[in-house]
């Protein structure tokens, strides 16, 4: 159990049956009555976030979570094979249980998959990724780093914007919190 007064940023509740993550809290001491702590909670699964307010020392119960390495193995189809690096256990997981980091996931890669009972509610890919550019417009003499950007797709399809002096074949670094251009690699 953990007490509401011990909330932090990224402590994780279960609430009906859900796993939620504490997004923003803040104890709050009226002049008159008793105090509360009122919170942003963000659902581990979905994603929605939601204000809920707990009583000074009012008690919920923690989600134990267990964190794994795991390595994109392979696609099967639509799924995507993932491989315990402990256990050497082979997991398939859909496009809808990675959310939107699937489209940097590249075979070879290590990600952190997050249980909780014996069920995968986050897949936790690495702050940013070396990928190839494989389609773009082709770059024209005097594009400066300063001049604007354009549309490329990297070798796991996704779309990221580039700066106009990118061309096809370069390997670039893509923050996968933001869909960023971080530089070349």
């Amino acid at each position: 159990m953990l007490s509401s007064n011990d909330f932090r940023t990224g402590s994780t509740i279960e609430l009906d049956g859900e796993v939620w993550r504490v997004v923003e809290f803040l104890h709050v001491k009226p002049g008159k009555g008793s105090a509360f702590v009122r919170t942003k909670l963000k659902n581990a699964h979905s994603g929605s976030v939601v204000e809920r307010t707990f009583r000074a020392a009012e008690t919920v119960p923690q989600a134990i979570l267990d964190k794994r390495v795991m390595q994109h193995t392979y696609r099967e189809g639509e799924a995507f094979v993932l491989m315990d690096m402990e256990t050497y256990e082979e997991t398939r997981l859909a496009p809808e249980q990675i959310g939107e980091g699937a489209k940097y996931l590249s075979e070879g890669m290590d990600v952190n998959v997050v249980y909780w009972n014996d069920k995968v509610i986050e897949v936790e890919l690495p702050n940013s990724v070396v990928l190839e550019v494989t389609e773009t417009d082709p770059g024209v003499k005097g594009d400066t780093a300063t001049g604007g950007t354009k549309p490329a797709t990297v070798s796991t399809g996704a779309q990221v914007m580039v700066p106009l002096f990118i061309s096809i074949g370069e390997r670039i670094k893509i923050d996968t919190r933001n869909d960023s251009y971080l530089g070349r690699e």
